[in-house]
């Protein structure tokens, strides 16, 4: 509780000091989406919408303004109007893997997957290291019905990260698409050994057990 105290406290600390420097700079879109992002943190996206909009009448070329309503946007479930703002930071400059991320998720979100695949792919490509959007690649290609494609990317996931419980269940569901029952059984059971309360790799688990025996 103390910490929350704390945290409060240097936040409104934060805040006071921004809102001097926009009372002495008050064309300095910076501040703006500096003051956007900090209310934004404490969840409060509509009024950071209304910070970054105007950082984006004081220059409309920052991309960064762009990225963080995206983000407030896609927080409050406005997928459309995310895709939008993600795609003018890209086309302002922004070309990090975060950014594709972002879009690729709000195609997701709005059930387009075609759309989403080739963005999740290209976070990949900056980022190799980046799991999360080899593995949204991965449930893609797997709702897209190409399901050899998806299980090569779950298994180039769990290398890379073996804790991963929502990789191994989707791993251990293409192998049962594969009617390989006992390499989903040794898939559910490691993400079952990763996240014990995997309600759905339980269920695989069981289904797979009940056809093999």
């Amino acid at each position: 509780m103390e910490q929350d105290y704390l945290k409060k406290g240097k936040l409104e600390e934060t805040a006071r000091k921004l809102e001097q420097q926009i009372e002495q700079e008050p064309d300095n879109p910076v501040l703006y989406i500096n003051y956007g992002n900090l209310i934004s943190a404490v969840h409060e996206y509509e009024k950071a919408i209304a910070f970054f909009e105007k950082a984006l009448q004081l220059d409309p070329e920052a991309g960064t303004a762009w990225y963080s309503m995206g983000i407030a946007l896609y927080e409050l479930e406005r997928y459309p109007e995310a895709a939008h703002c993600f795609q003018q930071a890209l086309h302002k400059g922004i070309q990090e893997g975060d950014v594709y991320f972002m879009l690729g998720m709000c195609y997701v979100q709005n059930n387009e997957q075609r759309r989403a695949l080739p963005h999740f792919l290209r976070a990949t490509e900056l980022d190799s290291n980046d799991v999360e959007s080899l593995f949204q690649y991965g449930l893609c290609l797997a709702q897209m019905e190409r399901v050899n494609e998806a299980v090569d990317v779950f298994q180039r996931v769990t290398a890379k990260n073996p804790k991963h419980a929502d990789a191994f269940y989707n791993l251990g569901v293409g192998y049962v698409y594969f009617d390989k029952p006992q390499e989903a059984l040794e898939a559910f059971n490691q993400a079952l050994s990763i996240q014990p309360d995997h309600y759905l790799a339980a269920n695989g688990k069981k289904n797979v057990e009940n056809l093999l025996n």
